[in-house]
Parts: structure tokens; sequence; C-alpha cells
């Protein structure tokens, strides 16, 4: 059978497999709380004001198109990850739906997005810490509190390396742990944009929306370099609704994932669009688009202006406690996904080892590693529009693989089914594929490259290696 062919078996595999067996130890709770604590963060907490630099008061557009889109390719998660309960998320789904070429891309292509994604929550996460520690006369010197391409330059953004090494301690206690801290600090977070609503909403200015959409709606490049629009701002602020996709990664934890998985995933969606559309209209409402896109803790920024400084002070320290529940989320998310590919033979075996508490150390601290490195050096926007392309990706994979599944194994059980796949299935690609889109090209070209890298890997150790080839 040909490596671009042979496909993982859909049927769930057998849970234990010695050093190689993750406990099911998350319930329906747990994963809506991982859902939710992977999906509001930096997106509502920093990316709004970068895309209201993009789309200025359009950007409420752009979070509709983008929560569509995920919603969209939620619906195609549900019914894969119901039906397939193994960890690996979109990699799993595309290795038995389009074969062990395709899934290895997809699977290095999730490598890039959840490590991309925790340096990208850790940046946003130094940024109000930061704004938080200067309040109280506390902050660091601008050399330790961002990287040498940051906006202001530094040497190394010292809080986002602590944070990524923080979250990655507490995940080596133990996954049931680590999802019962996470599960109460997403409470916390709820809480704080809650109370962010309810005190901007009485100054709401209908006049911050006008001129409404200067920038136009398709993506492209003014003269400054900057790419503007409504569709640019959708590709990056789609970082601030997935998340979803994390749940997934668990379902070989999860006590029931026919029903735990489907009302984690379709849930926390619904739950995180009503809380963002709330969250973006109150602070355009608030204050010109133009003035706290400039700011990188845009709601504290908000609240400051609006002479509530206590309100100010408390909503910076919900996003220093709360964020971090993002990188929990999907540093867990990675490491699964690591860990299956790793079982599956197409990275070392050693490396899926599992711990006498559940946990799969290697790739967990190996994860922990490389984020911690990349928060430490990189600027915002530049690394979350790199964890978008990888994101798209894995959802246009998840998408095409339930459309081939429901064509060549209709008779599997689908505890979940994706209504109207048919139309549901090609959408999700079709808005994925303009969102890729409307990347920056630079963006395009390094996950190219990453993954012609990828290949080169797969084609020198996975390809010969894998528990497939040696069947």
């Amino acid at each position: 059978m040909s490596f671009v062919t042979r496909r993982k078996p859909v049927e769930a595999e057998a849970r234990s497999e010695g050093s190689h067996h993750l406990k099911q130890t998350l319930s329906w709770p747990h994963l809506v709380a991982l859902g939710v604590g992977a999906i509001i963060g930096t997106g509502i907490y920093t990316l709004i004001g970068v895309g209201a630099g993009q789309a200025w008061p359009a950007v409420i557009l752009s979070f509709a198109i983008a929560g569509g889109v995920c919603a969209l390719a939620a619906l195609c998660y549900a019914e894969m990850a119901t039906m397939m309960p193994q960890a690996g998320s979109a990699y799993t789904y595309s290795y038995a739906g389009m074969g062990e070429l395709i899934g290895w891309i997809i699977g290095w292509s999730l490598i890039l997005e959840y490590t991309v994604v925790c340096s990208t929550v850790a940046v946003g996460w130094s940024g109000y810490a930061q704004g938080f520690l200067v309040n109280h006369g506390w902050g660091l010197p601008q050399a330790l509190a961002a990287g040498p391409w940051g906006e202001p330059a530094g040497l190394i953004n010292l809080p986002a390396v602590f944070i990524t090494l923080a979250v990655t301690g507490m995940l080596l206690v133990g996954t049931r742990e680590s999802a019962t801290v996470n599960f109460y600090l997403v409470i916390f977070k709820v809480v704080a944009l809650a109370a962010f609503v309810a005190l901007t909403l009485p100054g709401f200015d209908a006049s911050h929306f006008h001129p409404f959409m200067p920038y136009g709606f398709n993506g492209h490049v003014d003269p400054d370099g900057t790419k503007r629009g409504v569709m640019a701002a959708a590709a990056v602020i789609f970082f601030a609704f997935y998340g979803f996709d994390a749940i997934s990664t668990a379902a070989e934890e999860a006590k029931n994932p026919s029903r735990d998985l489907t009302i984690g995933i379709v849930g926390s969606m619904l739950a995180c669009a009503a809380i963002y559309m709330l969250v973006a209209a109150a602070a355009l409402g608030a204050s010109p688009f133009n003035v706290f896109a400039k700011s990188g803790e845009p709601l504290a920024f908000i609240l400051r202006e609006m002479r509530h400084p206590m309100a100010a002070v408390l909503i910076a320290a919900a996003a220093v406690i709360a964020l971090p529940t993002v990188i929990m989320a999907f540093m867990f998310g990675q490491s699964r996904v690591f860990f299956a590919m790793s079982r599956d033979g197409l990275l070392p075996t050693r490396l899926s080892a599992v711990n006498a508490r559940g946990v799969p150390a290697p790739v967990t601290i190996l994860t922990g590693l490389a984020a911690a490195a990349m928060a430490g050096f990189l600027p915002l926007k530049f690394i979350a529009e790199v964890a978008n392309a990888g994101t798209l990706a894995a959802f246009i994979a998840t998408a095409v693989a339930m459309m081939v599944l429901r064509r060549q194994r209709p008779e599997i059980a689908r505890p979940f089914r994706t209504p109207i796949w048919w139309l549901v299935g090609p959408l999700a690609v079709a808005g994925c594929l303009y969102l890729f889109w409307s990347l920056a090209e630079v963006t395009k070209w390094m996950f190219l490259a990453w993954n012609v890298i990828g290949v080169f890997v797969y084609l020198l150790y996975g390809r010969t290696r894998s528990r497939l080839a040696t069947a």
C-alpha cells in the first residue's frame, strides 16, 4: 500500500497501549471550559485593537465573518470527533479520510498552529501584565518587556516566557487537575467581560461607527505596506474564534465521547460567538476605534478613558489571571496531536510516553520550550497570522475528511451528524480558503516553507517508520 494513500482505521482503537495510553478523566463541563478557555482570550482582549486598525468600525463585520466560518467548521469537527474519539484532531481525521501523507501535512501544520498560538497569547498576556505592573509602579524595563521586533522593541519579552513555562508546569501536574483549574479561571474571565459590557454600554456613541468601512471589504495592501479591509481583519481576527478544535484533541480522554464532545464543541462555539459580538460592539461604541487600536491592552484602555480606573485595573487583572487558560488549552491540544503522531510512528515513539499522572510529558515539555522561545522574541500580529494559516489548513482538511467519509463509509455510526453536510462542508472549505487568501503574503510563504520542511521530515523518517508501514 502506497504511503500516500494508506489510511488510519476509522474504527476507534483500543485505549490501552501501555505507556502510550491516555486516561479518560474529562466530562462535558471540562470540555466546554476547555473550549471557552481557548476561544475567549487574546482575540477579544488584544486582537480587537489590531483588527480595528485594519478595518476601522467594520471590524465588527470581521468578527461576524470569522465566527461564521468557524461555526461551519465546528459542525464538521463535531461529527468527526464523535465518530473517531481518538487523540489527534484534524490530523487523525485527515489520516483516516485522505491518507497518510495528507494526514502528516495537517499534523505538521497543527504543530505550527498550536505552538504559535501559545506564543501569541503569551505575548498578549505580557501586554496586560506589563500594563498592570506599570499602573502599580512595578513595570519592567522595556528591554525585558518586548522582543527585538516588538513595537517598541526590546531584548526579550520576559513576562511572555514566564507565563508559557508556568502553564507548562501546570499541565505536567495532571490532565484533570489542570482542567479543573481551567474551569474556574474561565468563569472568572467571562464575569470580567460581562462587567466590561455593563460599564461601557451606558457611554455608547453611535458616531464612532462612521465612517463604517473606509478601507472596503476585500483585503488590500495600502501604500504604507499594511494590509487593510474587512477580510484582512477577519483573517487575523479568525484567531479570536478558533479553539474549539482543541476540544477534539481531548477526544480520547472524554468519559462519554459521543455526548461530551458534541456539547463541548458546539456549545463553546455558540457561547463565545455571543460574548464576542457583545464585547466588540460595546468597545466600538465606547471609544473611537483609531484610539484604542493603538493600545496593547485595548479593553483596559477604554475603561481608563471612560474614567473607570478601578474597573480598568480589574479587567487587566482578569486578563493577567485568565489569559493563561488559552495557553493551557492550546498547549494541551498540541501535546495531544504530537502524542498521536508519535504513537502512529510518524515521529519518535518515545515522545508519546505518558507519565503516572496520565500526561504525555516529553511532548508537553518540548511544546512549552518552543512556545516560550517564540513568545520571547516575536511580535503579536506576526505570530497570530502564522497561527491562522495552520488552523485554516486543519479546518479545510476536517471538512473534506467529513465529506469523503460520508461518501466512502456511510455505514459508520455517527453520534453527531453535520446538518446539511453537502452544503456545510463546501461552505466551510470555501470560507477558510477565502480567509487564507486574505492573509499577508509573507504568512502564506512561511506556511509553505514550514510544510516543505515537513514533507522532507516525513520522507526521511515517518514514511518508513509509520505503524501502517510496518504492519
